[in-house]
């Protein structure tokens, strides 16, 4: 693959130390065996990787993912097997999306809260909660290794006791927590849920809660022929050209992966990007900016565009490229703040992806029910009002910009639409059709924009025999504006 990257105008924040994160803490445990073996208890490790990402999420305010991506390259989980991996990932998420009544549970057999100085033991009580209240682990298992992993952690090791009585309380009183409307609620801070309730209603923003609790669908964007990928990997082919299958396994070792025919992305995540590829055309001249992994990039680049990817970050940009090269794709990759950017040309179509508070996106990121605060709203739209003001100047007369972000926020969607358009009248909306990419009439607002929610799903074209793959999507908005 022929790719070029260039650097313009970088605006770097300040970078973590490499060895900053939840696995590079060895002092908050002692002995603990660094790998399975025949005196390690079986599950142990695997616990503690997912007390290791609801501490780094929780306690150090980093991101799930990053927080799973910092762990798995660490030498202390390198031989941990898949399916080990996979289960620290689901406790660690399930506990994450049900902190707040997990926590309540606890809270009501403690005689007081765990101070700061026991954070470690507290995430191991509410990792061992969730499996016992919503997992459905047999509570022996769990609570003779949430006792182990008191006894190996260094702050706290003398309140293995404790935590053997208060988990084996949660079995004896029965305490669960089910998935009804009153605990959907509790699962969200105020400000989201009232939110939610004042933009949507209640009913719909009951219905947004409960869907962004669900695990995600594994999405796929396939190169060619979705029908017949659905079929060999037996899975779903949806309206919108996307592949669905139940998540379960390594993404690695799925037909496909290795021969770059398909890159997983969100059914709604992928809509913009079809969206500018329908409106321009192949062969298109098209910037795609905040391109960061790379699934808009390759969707352009796949049907015929000549693609220039900006990113700020040359770490998300080396993987951006890294997963160009798998697809066997290209494109020409620009380290650059968008904010600044001024490559002395135009395009007949821009991309901009915005950054946001991500609210639509629970179901795949639960750390945003914790990291996310109401100002962040407003903090955001500012931001990303600025950057629209320099993508402007990168559309040439008769192209189109798509702008989106994955937050339900109507100030970071609508409203930010509605604004942009009274300061830049040499804009106006392309009003999105029903059916277009696949796009349901329901999903489209009285403006003419696109509004996915959590609750919405695809209409499935084909799905393979015994296969039930999971509902929902992101929600998602994206404005198509021409430039006249």
């Amino acid at each position: 693959m022929n790719q070029k990257q260039s650097k313009a105008n970088p605006r770097r924040g300040k970078r973590r130390p490499a060895t900053s994160g939840p696995v590079a803490k060895a002092d908050q445990r002692i002995g603990v065996p660094k790998s399975t073996g025949k005196n390690t208890p079986p599950g142990l490790v695997a616990r503690e990787l997912a007390v290791d990402l609801v501490v780094a999420v929780l306690t150090q305010n980093r991101a799930f993912d990053e927080a799973l991506t910092a762990a798995f390259a660490a030498p202390r989980y390198a031989d941990l097997e898949a399916r080990d991996r996979g289960l620290a990932r689901q406790i660690a998420a399930t506990t994450l999306r049900y902190a707040r009544p997990l926590q309540a549970r606890l809270d009501s057999r403690l005689d007081k809260p765990l101070s700061a100085r026991y954070a470690r033991i507290g995430a191991i009580l509410l990792t061992a909660a969730a499996q016992l209240c919503r997992l459905a682990i047999p509570p022996h298992a769990v609570i003779s290794l949430a006792v182990d992993q008191t006894r190996y952690a260094r702050a706290g090791s003398h309140l293995d006791k404790l935590v053997n009585a208060v988990l084996r309380g949660l079995v004896r009183d029965g305490v669960s927590v089910s998935s009804d409307r009153e605990t959907i609620r509790e699962t969200l801070p105020d400000w989201m849920w009232l939110r939610w309730v004042k933009n949507y209603g209640e009913a719909t923003a009951q219905d947004i809660a409960e869907a962004s609790l669900q695990e995600a669908a594994l999405d796929l964007s396939v190169k060619s022929a979705p029908p017949q990928w659905a079929e060999r990997l037996n899975g779903a082919a949806l309206a919108t050209d996307t592949v669905r299958l139940v998540p379960g396994g390594r993404i690695e070792d799925l037909e496909g992966f290795a021969s770059g025919d398909w890159w997983v992305q969100d059914a709604a995540a992928a809509l913009p990007a079809r969206l500018a590829s329908l409106t321009v055309g192949p062969a298109a001249e098209v910037a795609d900016l905040c391109a960061a992994p790379g699934g808009k990039t390759a969707l352009l680049a796949a049907t015929g565009a000549r693609v220039t990817a900006v990113e700020i970050s040359a770490d998300r940009l080396q993987r951006l490229a890294a997963n160009l090269d798998r697809l066997g794709l290209s494109a020409e990759l620009v380290e650059a703040d968008i904010a600044t950017w001024n490559p002395a040309r135009q395009f007949d179509a821009v991309l901009l992806d915005a950054p946001c508070t991500a609210t639509g996106t629970i179901r795949r990121h639960p750390d945003i029910i914790h990291l996310k605060r109401e100002s962040d709203v407003a903090r955001l739209a500012t931001i990303q009002a600025s950057l629209l003001e320099n993508a402007v100047n990168l559309v040439r007369p008769g192209g189109c910009l798509v702008y989106c972000t994955c937050s339900l926020e109507p100030e970071e969607g609508e409203q930010q639409m509605s604004a942009f358009l009274v300061s830049h009248p040499e804009f106006e909306v392309m009003p999105i059709e029903p059916g277009l990419a696949g796009i349901e009439a329901s999903w489209i607002t009285p403006e003419g924009y696109l509004r996915t929610l959590p609750a919405f799903t695809p209409t499935i074209v084909a799905e393979g025999d015994g296969v039930s793959v999971p509902r929902g999507m992101d929600g998602f908005f994206a404005a198509r504006l021409r430039r006249l």
